[in-house]
């Protein structure tokens, strides 16, 4: 493809300067990491939070890059007679230019975003079960996984939302595999980094807004708009033939007002307490999962799902406002909830015939661990024992309520690791150790700190009792712990699994 075809994909918005050198160029690949350049290859000079990528534009011409595309003007780069494109950001070009090199593929489906703090993984499968029950061809990307056609592929170890390369390519993969809907989960990150730039979505799903990464977007109006940007985006995405926008937001949240008013003139509201247009009646919470329900517009229906908690309640609304907003009739709104039977690493049990419970949860913001020990609280007649850590190098006004938490709501609570990074473990685990002992937690008796993840699992399995019921939260279905700079392989299935062999004092298979 000619660098030209490629540059008729950008909003001109998004030019600095005229671009110097012929455009004319034949480009054979895009690519932001100069390690990967090839002989033809378009390298996009991305800043990022440790490296500058227009420090690697000399390695990118040394391995044969044809053209350069920086946010920096062209005299501070230095390409010579290498045509240079000035962009305003880097991060938005590239999303636009990988959506060009692949055809705009966004503009050959149905986009569904799923945004908000907890949630959205659940709320991503809910909505695509639904929309395949009522006939459509479905795929997804997830924090877990994403769908193409009938192939599942492995997102990553730590990936929340892919970068917009990965982004594009799944998008047309799932074109080419005849896929007409998409459901994409669309981080804060994935957001403010342009990841998800160039989906043009047809419909923006918001879960709920909580204080969360702070560390990156330093304060919670940043996060907050952060998150609205997938709902503004709906004014300005491509306009596909007789596809309308919607904004489909939770009512109950603090931020409902605020994102409608970003929001296109489509709207579904869902919720429990404030006025929506899709609600919930006669809920119940037996220990199998959920039944309720649903009021919507000019239909009720009863629902029922064997997900766990009141919280899950709130994503299965949101997904019946999308099956709403989509068409979809009650009975396939009905069938594809009740589709779903779990989410890997969400309230998820381990059950090795043992007398007590064992349950992985991906619950790692404050908000995420109360609704989680709440719910399973109401799961056992036992005491509760909770595993959990807060990650380095993140948000560290999350650590100590979410000790606090974890000593109001468990009867014993293990601290441990959680992707240390380069901050030191114990230094993370006494922050949390102190909002247990605000709570009247004494270290040794209500509380321990077990550094080592895996020795921590092995306390709480070994403490358990008959009737018990064990939590290990924060890594949920993630396959990687992160020490200095480095991901070491892990999973707290197997840790958990191992923990429960030695227990048990048999072996138990570590398959998944």
């Amino acid at each position: 493809m000619k660098l030209s075809e490629l540059l008729a994909g950008l909003p001109p918005s998004s030019l600095a300067g005229v671009p110097s050198g012929g455009v004319d160029v034949e480009v054979s690949d895009i690519t932001s990491d100069s390690r990967r350049v090839e002989p033809r290859s378009l390298f996009v000079a991305v800043p990022g939070l440790e490296r500058d990528g227009h420090l690697f534009v000399p390695d990118a011409l040394r391995r044969g890059a044809v053209a350069i595309v920086g946010q920096r003007p062209a005299a501070e780069v230095g390409t010579g007679a290498i045509p240079y494109v000035w962009v305003r950001d880097s991060r938005e070009a590239l999303a636009w230019l990988s959506a060009a090199w692949h055809g705009f593929p966004a503009r050959q489906m149905r986009i569904i975003g799923v945004t908000g703090t907890d949630g959205k993984t659940t709320t991503v499968s809910l909505i695509a079960a639904v929309l395949q029950a009522a006939g459509k061809s479905v795929g997804w990307i997830s924090t877990v996984d994403a769908r193409i056609g009938s192939e599942l592929v492995d997102t990553g170890f730590h990936t929340t939302t892919p970068d917009s390369p990965e982004v594009q390519r799944f998008l047309a993969q799932m074109v080419a595999a005849g896929t007409e809907v998409a459901v994409v989960e669309a981080t804060s990150h994935g957001l403010a980094q342009h990841r998800v730039t160039g989906c043009e979505f047809d419909v923006a799903v918001v879960t709920n807004i909580t204080r969360e990464h702070l560390d990156y977007h330093h304060s919670f109006e940043e996060y907050r708009d952060a998150k609205a940007l997938l709902f503004s985006g709906l004014e300005t995405s491509y306009r596909k033939e007789e596809v309308p926008k919607w904004a489909i937001v939770n009512a109950d949240d603090p931020s409902a007002e605020y994102l409608l008013a970003r929001s296109p003139r489509n709207r579904l509201t869902y919720g429990l307490n404030q006025p929506g247009d899709i609600t919930a009646r006669a809920i119940r919470l037996p220990a199998e999962g959920i039944s309720f329900e649903a009021v919507a517009p000019g239909a009720c229906f009863e629902v029922t799902s064997s997900l766990k908690g009141r919280f899950n309640v709130y994503n299965i609304l949101a997904a019946v406002a999308v099956g709403v907003s989509q068409g979809a009739s009650p009975r396939a709104i009905q069938e594809g909830i009740r589709s779903v039977k779990g989410i890997l690493g969400r309230m998820e049990r381990i059950d090795k015939g043992q007398d007590f419970d064992v349950i992985i949860d991906f619950a790692h913001t404050p908000n995420a661990l109360d609704n989680a020990l709440r719910t399973v609280r109401e799961l056992t007649r036992g005491r509760v024992i909770v595993v959990f850590g807060c990650a380095g190098l993140r948000d560290h006004s999350k650590r100590r309520p979410m000790g606090q938490i974890a000593a109001r709501l468990a009867d014993c609570v293990v601290l441990t690791a959680e992707d240390p990074r380069t901050e030191d473990v114990n230094a993370i685990i006494a922050e949390s150790a102190a909002g247990c002992e605000a709570e009247g937690k004494q270290e040794g008796q209500g509380y321990w700190r077990i550094p080592d993840r895996q020795e921590a699992i092995d306390r709480a399995v070994a403490m358990a009792r008959a009737g018990d019921l064990v939590i290990i939260t924060g890594k949920g279905h993630e396959r990687s712990m992160c020490f200095g700079s480095t991901e070491f392989p892990w999973s707290d299935h197997d840790a958990a699994r191992k923990a429960l062999q030695a227990r048990l004092g048999r072996s138990i298979p570590f398959s998944r």
